[in-house]
């Protein structure tokens, strides 16, 4: 019976995803629309998207179990996370989504650094969606496996069909709906996150018998649960706090700033997006205080996950709901790991469209075209994105569109062929991903937002440089071979996030300096802050291939 009661939450729960993308669908008419939402994101979405895509099943799963197992001492990551995302709302997302816009009308991450430092070479944007193409891939692939692992703990079904039916339904609706599907998705598997991580502790606590009760028997489990370094090691709460620094450069995440309505919606974002995250993690630490109250209290009840405790959400949500309820809490789950897979498909899809086949054929299609060596002249016909004989927009926006969406299809495709084996390697590069793309990304971000004086050379150097030491450092534990902090593993975060930063700074010192328009662009940001208007310069001038006729 409780297993019919789980079966109609879930059927439910995918036919309203199904519906919000449908109706996303809709609303999607171009390219633009379709990997950017229009540039016409409300911060509430944004702020929700950007949360519930970030934090997937290691939210509802992950920090509880980490903490009923080694109390406190294993909030620091939790904490770490909190300030950086805080960090990026506040100082990145209103300069990004400005710049982005003035910069070319940049829609992707790889093609604002393009932009923005004038990379005629278009060496960046290729290199940044080659690097985008590979991580999430497998990236997304792992949420497959979790969604297949998590149908088959659950509900007993085949490990394939749950992999195949998660991943079926996310991408149906990320498929037809793009940017604004995810996003809308995302809206709904966020609230469900929060009200699922307030509804299970609060419940639990009075369930023991209220806070003073809970708080005896974690006592009496575990004396130094309150203790923020019990158990833990300077260079372990260094790292695990370091993953804060990842957030500078997740492009799934900073994209909701790139489609924000204007720079001053930020404030609000902040304002939503920290309430919600902070509120999310008080109930991931109140969950595990519960989880272990109750299990204390309880000694007939059998914890399901008892070597890593990532259960313990999952536990007490069928132990005390009905069915039904339980059903709905347990969707919350697969919220988490649906909503960050349809984000990750948009921005995989959009690097493989917008900046490897645009990057390496555009400009190669234009050169022809100013050779003659194609009819009339028009070579922008032949690549997304370019104009038509009379001066306007062709029909590049429609082919961006459908190439979006070929691009999901195409991508997921390959995921759902990594994800087909359960014991599928792919769930241990999540970790190596986040820090990748923290130290290949998140310092050129920065440093394109704040220091006039980058240059291509500089975060191309910057870049390589920030993913390779990340690679190295991960797969490879250098540190540890050598013994520079005894036996112990510095996260690889910190060492390539600090090589990129240097390489980046150092690089750009010594070589030309960047061209004056690129200057001139970087005044127009910081002059349309004020204002939340900004405007594509490139925009007001005959293009054909991204290159201006006039300056």
């Amino acid at each position: 019976m409780d297993l019919a009661f789980y079966i109609v939450a879930l059927v439910l729960y995918f036919g309203a995803m199904i519906g919000i993308g449908l109706y996303a669908f809709k609303k999607t008419t171009g390219g633009e629309d379709y990997m950017l939402g229009g540039r016409q994101l409300h911060p509430f979405v944004a702020a929700l998207s950007a949360g519930a895509s970030d934090m997937s099943g290691w939210l509802l799963m992950g920090l509880p179990g980490a903490l009923y197992m080694g109390g406190l001492v294993e909030a620091w990551m939790a904490i770490g996370l909190i300030v950086g995302a805080g960090l990026n709302w506040i100082f990145v997302a209103p300069r990004l989504r400005q710049y982005t816009q003035i910069a070319g009308n940049a829609i992707t991450v790889p093609s604002f650094f393009g932009n923005r430092l004038h990379d005629s070479t278009n060496i960046l944007r290729i290199a940044a969606g080659v690097i985008i193409l590979v991580f999430f891939t497998f990236y997304v692939s792992s949420g497959m496996v979790a969604g297949g692992v998590f149908f088959q703990s659950m509900f007993g079904g085949p490990y394939l069909t749950g992999m195949l039916l998660v991943g079926g339904v996310t991408i149906l609706y990320t498929l037809f709906g793009g940017f604004l599907g995810a996003s809308y998705t995302d809206v709904v598997q966020g609230m469900i996150m929060l009200v699922s991580l307030l509804v299970v502790p609060i419940t639990a606590m009075f369930v023991v018998g209220g806070p003073a009760a809970m708080f005896e028997s974690v006592r009496e489990v575990n004396a130094d649960f309150g203790s923020m370094t019990s158990g833990g090691t300077f260079i372990g709460i260094v790292s695990a706090a370091a993953w804060g620094l990842g957030y500078f450069g997740q492009p799934h995440i900073i994209v909701r700033f790139m489609a924000l309505r204007s720079s001053r919606d930020a404030k609000y974002g902040t304002v939503v997006g920290m309430t919600w995250m902070i509120l999310c993690v008080a109930g991931a630490v109140f969950t595990a205080l519960a989880g272990l109250a109750y299990f204390q209290q309880n000694q007939d009840a059998v914890l399901t996950d008892a070597t890593n405790g990532e259960s313990v959400f999952l536990d007490l949500s069928q132990l005390l709901f009905h069915p039904l309820i339980a059903g709905v809490l347990l969707a919350a789950v697969l919220a988490a790991i649906m909503s960050t897979i349809s984000s990750q498909l948009i921005v995989t899809s959009s690097a493989l469209v917008e900046d490897l086949i645009g990057g390496i054929f555009k400009p190669l299609a234009a050169d022809l075209g100013r050779r003659g060596r194609l009819s009339g002249g028009h070579a922008g016909r032949l690549v997304v994105g370019v104009v038509n004989p009379d001066g306007e927009p062709s029909s590049g926006e429609a082919m961006k569109l459908w190439g979006g969406r070929i691009g999901v299809l195409a991508v997921s495709l390959i995921a759902v062929l990594l994800a087909l084996n359960p014991e599928s390697s792919v769930l241990g590069l999540v970790a190596f991903a986040w820090a990748g793309f923290g130290a290949a990304f998140g310092p050129i971000v920065l440093l394109s937002l704040f220091w006039r004086r980058l240059t291509m050379a500089g975060a191309a150097v910057g870049m390589v440089s920030g993913a390779v030491v990340s690679f190295v450092w991960g797969q490879f534990e250098p540190d540890v071979a050598w013994g520079l902090f005894g036996d112990q593993h510095l996260y690889e975060i910190i060492p390539g996030f600090l090589i990129c930063l240097v390489l980046a700074v150092v690089v750009s010192l010594v070589t030309t300096l960047p061209p004056a328009k690129a200057m001139r662009e970087f005044d127009d940001m910081l002059e349309s802050l004020e204002s939340g208007e900004a405007r594509d310069r490139s925009a007001e001038k005959a293009v054909v291939g991204g290159a201006s006729a006039a300056d």
